[in-house]
């Protein structure tokens, strides 16, 4: 008998002392997510330290974004059907290598073509964190639990964010922005040694007891069957997530890559300074991340339907990123700090949900490569809406007015769009045959 289809006697699937490697797996998910967004943030922390060495503009910053961007996107479509065939372990594996040896690689150059071309790099590798990390989720979580353990994981980018201007001031205060990269890019190797040494599947791995695998089985599940890239938009799932994602993510991109500056041009702050006001913000957006997965998981123990539970998360999310547009508009800096943290947190909690209507809605062999296709898609539109970014900052002398107030709309309109493409339950998608709504 397997483990697998051995339940306790008088016990329901779940009950009794099961064991808890799957929280193990968010665990590492949650660590490799911290260094994905340390790696990803140092450069716009260590850009006002660069900029005045190197004397290049916004727009040419902007062309250094829309690099990365568009590598990203690359690496999202490419590492996502990877991993959909080689699994997650070396799939994570593979792109957490390639990432780290990038940002290493930024202490190397010295031009804007030197950093166009390490975030490029870097861009090929970070794409595969978030398929790679949602297909763990999916493989290790029943439905109900997964918008909380991706919000736990996903609260790693709040916490790489945080740590990064610590590390950007420690080190560069003592050894040089070079050395920032370094320490980054190690980092990132030594926790792929860790990964591969741990991670197996549920049904592999020796810390995994009978109850705990009936646990992960324990609801009708989507089907397993391998769907081919030409049979990912035929699925309500995907076109969720690219619809989602189009108007999200370019806002969340300009938060991570402009709010430094932003606060350093509007209050006049230097790299220390700046270090409390954005260890605040990243610890909002840590609130947010987890709040928002157990929001709707706490919906659907009331009673809600999934996408009922989901889409009613994602809208309390959306309300909270409105106010941001006043941000521009603050004398003092712990009021701006206030809404973009907020704005931010509200990200993270929409993000959670919105990643997790992908396994909601999605076979479990096509969960990797429908977020690659849709991250694809909006990591495009987010390169060149950074370069339109760097571009206006330097037409209009650093003015952010019409930037914020184009965030605090996006997110109410993503709601929108994902009401309008979801059916109102589950069933109604045809999942148990593996057979979206499109």
């Amino acid at each position: 008998m397997t483990k697998a289809e051995f339940t306790p006697p008088g016990a329901l699937p779940g009950d009794g002392a099961r064991s808890r490697t799957r929280w193990v797996v968010v665990a590492l998910l949650f660590a490799i997510t911290t260094i994905n967004y340390m790696d990803r943030n140092l450069l716009g922390l260590l850009k006002p330290t660069i900029q005045g060495e190197l004397h290049f503009s916004e727009t040419d910053f902007g062309n250094i974004v829309f690099a990365f961007s568009m590598a990203y996107a690359a690496g999202y479509a490419s590492m996502g059907a990877i991993t959909d065939r080689i699994g997650v372990r070396m799939g994570l594996a593979v792109a957490a290598m390639i990432w780290s040896v990038a940002s290493a690689a930024h202490g190397l150059v010295g031009s804007v073509a030197g950093f166009m071309a390490a975030r490029v790099l870097l861009g090929l590798g970070e794409g595969g964190n978030f398929p790679s990390c949602i297909k763990s989720v999916a493989t290790w979580f029943p439905v109900r639990d997964r918008a909380l353990a991706t919000g736990i994981f996903n609260s790693g980018s709040n916490v790489g964010g945080l740590a990064a201007p610590l590390i950007a001031a420690f080190i560069t205060a003592r050894w040089g922005w070079q050395t920032a990269f370094y320490v980054t890019g190690v980092v990132g190797v030594l926790w792929t040694v860790v990964w591969l040494a741990l991670y197996r599947t549920p049904e592999e791995h020796r810390g995994v007891n009978a109850a705990e695998l009936a646990y992960i089985h324990s609801d009708p599940e989507v089907a397993e069957a391998r769907v081919p890239w030409s049979q990912l938009l035929r699925y309500g799932g995907t076109w969720t997530y690219i619809v989602g994602g189009v108007l999200t993510n370019p806002v969340w991109w300009f938060y991570n890559n402009w709010v430094p500056s932003f606060l350093n041009s509007k209050f006049n702050v230097n790299l220390l300074a700046l270090g409390l006001p954005l260890v605040v913000i990243y610890l909002m957006t840590d609130v947010g991340s987890i709040g928002g997965g157990w929001l709707s998981g706490r919906l659907m123990r009331a009673g809600f339907g999934v996408f009922t539970a989901r889409k009613l998360a994602l809208l309390a999310c959306a309300l909270c990123t409105v106010p941001v547009f006043l941000a521009p508009q603050m004398s003092n800096i712990w009021a701006a700090v206030g809404l973009i943290g907020l704005a931010m947190a509200a990200h993270q909690g929409f993000s959670a949900n919105l990643f997790t209507l992908v396994s909601d809605t999605m076979p479990k062999g096509a969960v990797a490569g429908a977020v690659g296709l849709g991250g694809c898609i909006s990591s495009i539109l987010s390169g060149f809406s950074a370069a339109v970014v760097g571009r206006l900052l330097d037409a209009t002398g650093n003015n952010y007015t019409l930037i914020f107030f184009v965030g605090a709309g996006a997110y109410v309109v993503a709601t929108l769009g994902v009401h309008l493409l979801l059916p109102r339950e589950r069933q109604a998608a045809g999942l148990r045959e593996g057979v979206g709504a499109a």
